[in-house]
């Protein structure tokens, strides 16, 4: 007789990060921002009583931000599983020193891994498109500088970049820079799933059906829209120095009982 197979017993989590962690852009009806990891901590803490979760994440925070801020409050909560999604904003800025995102990944996974039973790293998603590409191939030297911390570490490693469902363009709201939340649903799957559950969705990799796409006119409204609420906004933040994340603080600062 084939035995059930032993699920994981966490029964904590604390996610760090910047405004991918924080679930820009699954707006909920109230205004806030839901994401994949309230996603998962409302799965894990289904079949885990008292089951505690914090989310420390903020907006537009660069990895040194993140370790200054948010890497010392994660240790002193011990929990279970750490999430941390971090430096890819430091990549889009228009000087990036990638030598000083290696140092301060390495501080951060150096400080978090003892600090809880598994840390859970990510290769970003990466959206189609001319933008991103650019930047491209600084996304792709973090995502090594990832890998080799991980296998050093013992971390896990959720494989977002290499998914195909989440390189769609339909996946990522009108800022293209964050999922919608389909986009959400899946990524907290994938973390699910590589944290050793049994998978709800086997095809969260998989492309939605393919749609005719829009025509001419409807493309070049969009990239106007886009280019004026979106993207000279976003330039004028990176040129200033300033963040969206300036003066807000974590959606979850502190490792309590779960509550959706």
């Amino acid at each position: 007789m084939q035995k059930n197979p032993v699920l994981p017993a966490h029964s904590s989590l604390v996610a760090i990060g910047d405004s991918f962690t924080e679930g820009m852009s699954d707006l909920k009806p109230d205004g806030s921002y839901r994401g994949w990891a309230d996603v998962l901590a409302g799965r894990m803490a289904a079949g885990s009583p008292g089951f505690r979760y914090a989310n420390l994440a903020v907006r537009g925070k660069l990895i040194g931000q993140i370790v200054e801020e948010q890497v010392d409050v994660a240790v002193a909560m011990r929990p279970d599983v750490i999430t941390l999604v971090g430096g890819l904003n430091d990549t889009l800025r228009p000087k990036c020193d990638m030598g000083q995102v290696r140092d301060l990944l390495t501080e951060a996974v150096e400080r978090l891994a003892p600090a809880c039973e598994q840390l859970v790293l990510m290769r970003s998603p990466g959206r189609q498109g001319p933008v991103l590409d650019r930047f491209r191939p600084r996304m792709e030297e973090l995502f090594g500088i990832v890998d080799a911390l991980a296998e050093r570490h013992g971390a896990l490693v959720v494989d977002l970049y290499g998914a195909p469902s989440l390189a769609d363009p339909r996946m990522w709201d009108v800022d293209r820079l964050h999922l919608t939340a389909e986009g959400h649903r899946r990524v907290a799957e994938a973390v699910w799933q590589t944290l050793g559950y049994e998978p709800e969705d086997t095809e969260w990799r998989t492309p939605m059906p393919a749609t005719p796409p829009p025509g001419w006119l409807a493309r070049r409204i969009e990239d106007v829209r886009f280019t004026r609420q979106h993207l000279l906004p976003w330039i004028g933040r990176r040129l200033t120095g300033r963040s969206s994340g300036d003066g807000r603080a974590p959606k979850r600062p502190e490792l309590l009982p779960y509550e959706a």
